[in-house]
């Protein structure tokens, strides 16, 4: 056991001690087993305790909470130590586990998604938590049951602004910003001229804030989702060209006179040697831009746009104290945001298998 789980191990202990005896004084029955329950880990946290121990006790507290939440209000300094406690088990589950995957103990495959996953049910369950039993407004800071409630309600309206968004001004414009900003790249590696002169501006670019192009895009190309592909394409052109610029000359100089002995001309290179050398830099700029391309356009549609889409949604839905609802768009932006970082990243898994840091991620 490590110093650190020795650690969580101790203090998890503590904090059940002091629900245990919060509860006694409070009068939480439900609170006072869980406590005692956890206390009785002190007895022996110098000893290595099974996983399924700490997920019970991390279950458990879960479990004892949400039952008590309704029943005891205001919340008693019980439930606030009953919290912490669960919470300290779930990270030392997470560092037993941790270690196990590390010995070889559990593997890799089925357990490598179980801590991310932890994570933000942790997060989760600490926030529905905290709102509810500290009593939260609302248009300060919904629940998640309230927004998951919301996200049924307005499935509709958040499909409408989905489409509007993601499927034709996200995509649109990450597919065009991208594959220009690489032929550039390509055009430009030939010419010491254009590289120097482009970069240093496409440097400047991409210094420059969204909330000060959107305005323009908007005027020049309309209101409707062209206008949000156009800032899209600002946003991610050059830190592809930069990128790819940079992969180009990732290439060794043995390796590009291993070429030249081989009376290889410059598009076989290319294609042969410097391209896939400039593969890591490449996918680099996409996952880059998979995030940009959609801040973009949620911002360039606060500027103007017709009554749908995420940015649109949000800004007209703050101003009505829809909290909920700004939140439910939230969530489902979040949601594409991170499957489209996933999905290029997988794309990245398959075309890189040669490189190092692909290799030892499969080890």
């Amino acid at each position: 056991m490590s110093r650190l789980q020795r650690l969580l191990a101790l203090l998890a202990g503590l904090a059940g001690a002091a629900t245990a005896i919060a509860a006694v004084a409070e009068g939480g029955g439900l609170l006072l087993a869980y406590g005692v329950v956890a206390a009785m880990s002190l007895l022996r946290f110098r000893m290595p305790q099974p996983l399924l121990v700490d997920a019970a006790l991390m279950v458990g507290g879960v479990v004892v909470l949400f039952t008590v939440l309704p029943v005891m209000q205001p919340q008693p300094s019980s439930f606030w130590l009953g919290l912490t406690t669960s919470w300290l088990f779930s990270w030392l589950f997470v560092e037993r586990l941790t270690e196990a995957m590390r010995k070889g103990l559990v593997s890799p495959r089925l357990a490598g998604p179980v801590i991310p996953l932890i994570f933000g049910l942790a997060l989760l369950v600490a926030w529905e938590l905290v709102t509810r039993g500290a009593g939260v407004p609302s248009v300060l800071l919904p629940p998640p049951s309230q927004i998951a409630a919301r996200i049924g309600d307005s499935a509709p309206i958040l499909w409408a602004d989905f489409q509007q968004t993601f499927l034709k001004a996200v995509l649109a414009g990450y597919a065009m910003g991208c594959l220009s900003g690489f032929l550039v790249a390509i055009l430009v590696d030939r010419s010491p001229f254009l590289k120097r002169g482009l970069l240093p501006i496409g440097n400047f670019v991409s210094a420059l804030p969204v909330i000060g192009i959107a305005p323009i895009m908007v005027m020049w190309f309309g209101f409707d989702w062209q206008s949000k592909a156009a800032v899209v394409v600002a946003m991610t052109f050059f830190p592809m060209l930069v990128n790819t610029v940079a992969g180009l000359n990732a290439a060794s100089a043995i390796e590009r006179d291993l070429m030249r002995t081989y009376a290889t001309g410059h598009w076989q290179s290319l294609v042969k040697l410097r391209l896939p050398a400039a593969a890591p830099f490449i996918f680099n700029a996409l996952k880059i831009n998979s995030t940009l391309a959609l801040i973009g356009a949620i911002v360039a549609e606060f500027f103007g746009t017709p009554i749908v889409g995420m940015g649109f949604r949000i800004s007209t839905e703050v101003g009505r104290l829809n909290i909920d609802l700004v939140w439910a768009e939230i969530a489902v932006a979040a949601v594409a945001g991170s499957a489209f970082y996933g999905v290029v990243a997988l794309i990245e898994r398959a075309v890189t298998f040669w490189h190092p840091s692909v290799r030892g991620g499969r080890a």
